[in-house]
């Protein structure tokens, strides 16, 4: 079992870590607060099937859409149901990730637990296997090359560093590695610090977006009658 007094050097990396959490939360308020100056457009095509769909129909479905691998445009696109999971898989890694990140600066206790061990460290090596071949598709496939970015690149690789430093890093707290050393978690807190001050400005950003653009396109389309999509 790790130490449970911290160092001078993990404090101050923890201070480091909340302060970037600060800054993150500030910037996502003001992009969000500029969001809301826009006044939504009112579309103006007549309804078209209302006795089967509408606006908020569409838009509630459309919320709901990346829980729904049928209904997804990836999943349709031939890419399967198998590519659903890999999506699954790597974004609960980053969820849990996260979570392992503020739980060890408030209850590292907790992260001990053998089940929330194996599951919190199991679950961030499986999003470490999905982010090898998410960089490997990438670099290899001509069409993602195509449509890739320095940003891009650059953020799958540092989010791989960080998969990999996370499952040493619950592996230390566990107490469950010969190699276990707090410099495991503070090289994990200063990666998590760097990304809550990067990803704001980054592509990674989507996931603010998310939400809105979602529920404007299926709020458009349900009005117009052709979202949720009709099998006939």
């Amino acid at each position: 079992m790790p130490h449970d007094e911290p160092s001078a050097l993990l404090m101050t990396v923890e201070v480091i870590h909340w302060t970037a959490l600060v800054v993150m939360g500030v910037v996502y308020a003001l992009r969000i607060r500029w969001l809301f100056r826009f006044k939504g457009a009112k579309d103006r095509s007549a309804p078209g099937q209302p006795e089967l769909t509408n606006a908020r129909k569409g838009g509630m479905y459309s919320l709901g859409n990346v829980a729904m691998p049928w209904s997804m445009e990836s999943t349709r696109a031939g890419k399967g149901f198998a590519f659903w999971i890999s999506f699954v898989v790597f974004h609960l890694g980053v969820v849990s990730g996260i979570g392992l990140a503020f739980v060890s600066t408030i209850a590292p206790g907790a992260l001990q637990i053998p089940v929330v061990a194996w599951i919190v460290g199991g679950t961030i090596a499986a999003a470490f296997l999905v982010a090898i071949y998410r960089l490997l598709r990438r670099l290899f496939r001509p069409v993602m090359r195509l449509i890739s970015s320095p940003d891009d690149y650059f953020s799958l690789i540092m989010l791989t560093v960080w998969f990999a430093v996370g499952v040493a890093t619950q592996a230390h707290i566990a107490g469950a590695s010969r190699f276990a050393s707090e410099n495991w978690l503070v090289a994990y807190l200063l990666l998590t610090s760097f990304f809550l001050l990067y990803v704001p400005f980054s592509k990674i950003s989507h996931y603010l977006y998310y939400p809105f653009s979602r529920w404007w396109i299926g709020k458009a389309l349900g009005h117009r009658g052709s979202f949720p999509y009709s099998r006939a």
